[in-house]
């Protein structure tokens, strides 16, 4: 299991912050929230992967966090220096 932090989201409302949390559980993989955690499954297919990556670009979560999903069958997509989530996810050079 890998633990996502996820503290520290500014929310425009209270139903904002519900559909954070709805969103998160509805992608394929994730397991549970434990208060401003999200408790993930290590392997995440590409189409749970992008989820997350398009949830913690919207909410503004630290996306760093997210590099620890990179394997040698996804890095060719997930590493891609082109895709706009790189600098956020792996930084300004490619690891």
């Amino acid at each position: 299991m890998i633990h996502l932090d996820c503290s520290g989201v500014r929310f425009g409302s209270q139903r904002d912050e519900k559909h954070l949390f709805e969103w998160a559980m509805e992608i394929s993989g994730v397991l549970r929230w434990e208060q401003d955690t999200l408790v993930v499954r290590r392997n995440l297919s590409q189409a749970s992967l992008r989820d997350p990556l398009a949830l913690f670009s919207r909410y503004q979560i630290s996306m760093a966090q997210l590099a620890q999903f990179r394997t040698t069958r996804n890095e060719s997509w997930f590493a891609a220096p082109q895709m706009y989530w790189h600098s956020r996810v792996f930084g300004k050079a490619a690891r």
